[in-house]
């Protein structure tokens, strides 16, 4: 007879996540073991907690769950989380800060649908944040162009670096001859600047800040490259002119558009499908390219 299912939940913040509690209890889990204000020097002990109280022909119906809104930390976590583990003492993890994993894998599953992601040209507004840089990691997987922008080319260089040393792939700044898979490009266009960092793209994604418009509509809607936009943003005014929070495939012209409310019923579902993913063995690390895998599986 198998063992209930146990959710271990980490969060860095000083409550844990509610919305992450209710999402594990509707995708099954039996209990849940939320933790809040977790530091690094105290996985060690939390991590031993979930290991040694069951046989490891057990350990695949215990897991860990890495939330809050920090995702710095979360990463911090997941880090002390896996060293933490040894031999066959280990159970499955995943991290979903802010939900910047879920999220980025509906955006992208959702740009799939209408582009083929081998050879696009991607942009992706607000590339910096947590959802952003993590919609560039996947993108990346690609072969193709994806441009980085931000407000700070500085910062958008950093990203670009660290997600290229992190998947071998170009930069604008590499000029090493090895085989490239993709070409990562950071860009910081003003407004003025805007239709030239789109021109050629087929794919614009925005993941910017709550209540800031980063494209107007006037610019995406004369863009005859243009086949998807997805808007991540769901506060007023949103961060793509035009499109509407609920948009879910909504065909504008030649594009197709996605806001926040429509790209949220899919991120809902990949949540709650790699919660239960989570249990079917013991030794998953659950992060933005494992659980976009899953995303696909389910074949939105």
């Amino acid at each position: 007879m198998s063992k209930p299912t146990i959710l271990v939940q980490l969060d860095p913040d000083a409550h844990a996540s509610v919305f992450d509690a209710v999402v594990a209890i509707d995708a099954g889990v039996d209990h849940l073991l939320a933790r809040a204000n977790v530091r690094d020097d105290q996985v060690r002990e939390l991590v031993h907690g979930a290991i040694f109280t069951r046989g490891p022909q057990d350990l695949k119906s215990t897991a860990i769950f890495i939330g809050g809104t920090d995702v710095t930390a979360a990463e911090r976590l997941l880090e002390q989380v896996q060293q933490t583990f040894f031999g066959p003492m280990r159970v499955s993890v995943m991290m979903d800060a802010s939900g910047a994993n879920t999220t980025a894998a509906a955006a992208v599953v959702a740009a799939g649908r209408h582009v083929s992601l081998d050879d696009a040209t991607a942009v992706v507004l607000g590339a910096t944040g947590s959802v952003g840089q993590r919609v560039v990691r996947l993108l990346a997987q690609h072969g193709g162009r994806v441009r980085v922008a931000s407000r700070d080319i500085g910062r958008a260089r950093e990203v670009c670096e660290r997600i290229g040393s992190r998947r071998g792939l170009q930069t604008d700044s590499t000029t090493a001859t090895r085989p490239v898979s993709a070409r990562l490009e950071p860009i910081a266009p003003t407004r003025n600047e805007l239709r030239d960092a789109l021109d050629g793209a087929s794919i614009v994604i925005a993941a910017g800040a709550a209540g800031v418009e980063l494209l107007p509509a006037d610019v995406w809607q004369t863009l005859p490259s243009l086949r998807v936009a997805v808007d991540l943003n769901a506060v007023p005014p949103l961060g793509i002119g035009g499109i509407k929070a609920s948009d879910d495939g909504t065909a504008r012209g030649a594009t197709a558009c996605y806001g926040a409310i429509g790209v949220g019923g899919m991120k809902m579902k990949i949540h709650r499908a790699a919660i239960s993913r989570l249990f079917q063995n013991n030794s998953q690390v659950l992060d933005a390219e494992e659980i976009l895998a899953i995303a696909r599986e389910l074949r939105l």
